[in-house]
């Protein structure tokens, strides 16, 4: 979830240059933060949490897929909810959704890779996922030229550069997952914390980047190995999630810019391919983590042909908003994605992945919040926007497009705070900030927290690099402090070990499964208690004299203070 860094120069790669200019927070002074109302507090509970994920997670919702009757329904149910608690509509035409267009690509793929006269017997799901972002008929490669590329990564500020100046138009790229480990020169069993935060996963260590530097430097196709600890989830995560239909934000050129083929490979094949190949794949892995590796000639060829069929659909952000007193023109964005994958027919058995955790729960909490927001007796200062996106599972598009085309502007808005998975095991003593060490707003939550007799403790899992898998991050990247907060490790009246136990179990079994069901062991008071944390949070920052502040260190503190440098 975490990653920060202290060159500038990470956000030219991650963040465009657009963003820089977009992002500026000049503080108004308003009146000193008060707590909110104890009665609005109160009104956050585990019953009402888990009567929203009974809705939102039920068979009815068909998994919530954009584009589909799930959509429609959850839509529907989000707007009659917001509208029920007597907010006001969140977009200024003074309707309560966002239009998102996206295209739809369902993809039928063939891919053969060959080494001399070895051809690599691949069947799709099982050895391979591939598809495109391309919005066209068809893709088509052949005889594109296959190169280990280590981790895939161009560095500057920790002087790593995987390519060596190697062109690699047209090329087929074989790719690992996770940043480059690096050991620590001083005990080798340990990370080097000094490049790539050590454990901790950086934005380098996402396939997203991994596909955004192939298509940046003209490949032809990226194929990513998958590895289950250092990709964070097992092979039918992938198998899952990047199969059947998939969308991306509609664009005038159909995302032409992006690599044709992206996928990922298993570990196995993988192997069978070095070998073809002459090469010991835990060897070359070995010598990826140095800075003088360079890419690796495998002496064979791709050939991969996707033919697709394609939609047009008109999906949906859903927002509400409560005007703020004396600066209405100042936001807080609470936000939480109501979308999950929907249903496969091809599956025998349970064919619907309802997503009741990820992320009926964080849209259950984003509906209490809001509920608890109306019932106050007098609103903050600064004006609140409760915003429920769209396919965040297809890749973060709805914060993505909001971010893009805000209904309020970006200079404008103060903060983020962002739900996704909330703790259905019980209360705990701490609450864990993904991207510690990011902003203020979690030296605020520390003060909430204090109150409560509880603690905030870092990421449990930095490895996974969940502050890059959810949509706060979007808002993040065009400079906006954005906190996102998760369920706690230490269960009051449990063992040690029992949090890592559930997430262990919810990670291999649930995570992106038609499992992901509302359990019998589902406890949703410490859940709730969070959510009441995070009402609080952005009371305070909505009555605040200062905005949050990106911390000395994080690559989005250059975005927000770019635009003020040159006013």
């Amino acid at each position: 979830m975490p990653m920060t860094s202290s060159s500038s120069s990470r956000c030219a790669i991650v963040l465009s240059a657009a963003a820089l200019g977009a992002c500026v927070a000049l503080p108004q002074p308003v009146s000193a933060p008060h707590a909110p109302d104890a009665a609005a507090l109160a009104s956050i509970t585990a019953d009402d949490l888990l009567a929203h994920v009974r809705v939102l997670a039920s068979d009815a919702f068909e998994g919530r897929l954009p584009g589909t009757p799930g959509e429609e329904k959850t839509v529907a149910y989000l707007v009659e909810q917001f509208r029920s608690m007597g907010l006001a509509p969140g977009n200024p035409d003074g309707t309560y959704v966002q239009k998102v267009p996206l295209v739809g690509i369902t993809g039928t793929p063939d891919l053969s890779l060959r080494v001399g006269s070895h051809r690599l017997h691949l069947e799709h799901g099982r050895d391979y996922v591939a598809t495109t972002s391309r919005a066209v008929p068809e893709i088509r490669i052949a005889d594109s030229e296959l190169i280990f590329v280590g981790y895939g990564v161009q560095a500057p500020e920790y002087g790593w550069d995987d390519y060596k100046g190697v062109d690699v138009r047209g090329k087929t790229l074989i790719m690992l997952i996770n940043d480059p480990a690096v050991p620590d020169a001083q005990d080798p069993s340990r990370l080097d914390a000094s490049m790539f935060r050590g454990k901790a996963m950086t934005y380098y260590g996402r396939w997203t980047y991994k596909y955004e530097i192939a298509s940046r430097l003209g490949a032809a196709a990226a194929l990513i190995v998958h590895e289950t600890g250092p990709a964070g989830y097992p092979w039918s995560v992938v198998e899952h999630s990047w199969s059947g239909e998939q969308f991306q934000l509609a664009t005038a050129d159909r995302n032409q810019g992006n690599v044709p083929v992206q996928g990922w490979i298993s570990l196995d094949k993988a192997r069978e391919l070095f070998r073809a190949a002459g090469q010991d794949f835990d060897a070359l892995k070995t010598a990826a983590v140095r800075r003088d590796f360079k890419p690796v000639p495998l002496n064979g060829q791709a050939r991969c042909t996707i033919r697709n069929t394609l939609r047009e659909v008109q999906s949906h952000n859903v927002v509400a908003r409560l005007p703020g007193t004396t600066h209405p023109d100042e936001h807080v964005i609470y936000t939480a994605h109501w979308d999950h994958l929907g249903r496969d027919e091809n599956l025998s058995g349970d064919q619907i992945f309802n997503g009741a955790l990820d992320n009926a729960t964080g849209t259950a909490g984003l509906l209490e919040i809001a509920a608890a927001y109306a019932r106050l007796p007098t609103p903050p200062r600064r004006s609140v926007l409760f915003l429920a996106v769209t396919a965040e599972e297809q890749g973060l598009l709805g914060a993505k497009y909001y971010a893009t085309h805000p209904l309020y502007p970006i200079e404008k808005t103060v903060a983020a705070l962002n739900m996704d998975g909330l703790n259905p095991w019980g209360p705990t003593k701490d609450i864990q900030v993904i991207g510690i060490g990011q902003n203020t707003l979690e030296d605020i939550l520390a003060d909430v927290v204090a109150q409560q007799g509880r603690v905030i403790t870092p990421d449990a899992e930095p490895e996974k690099g969940f502050y890059y898998r959810s949509d706060h991050f979007e808002l993040a990247k065009v400079g906006v402090p954005a906190l996102y907060a998760d369920g706690g490790s230490e269960f009051i009246g449990q063992p040690a070990d029992y949090g890592a136990h559930k997430r262990q179990i919810y990670t291999t079994r649930d995570y992106h499964a038609p499992s992901d069901e509302i359990k019998p062991d589902w406890d949703l008071s410490g859940a709730a208690q969070d959510m009441r944390l995070l009402m609080e949070v952005g009371w305070i920052v909505a009555n605040s004299e200062s905005w949050p502040q990106w911390k000395s260190g994080s690559e989005f503190k250059a975005i927000r203070e770019a635009h003020r440098a040159r006013e």
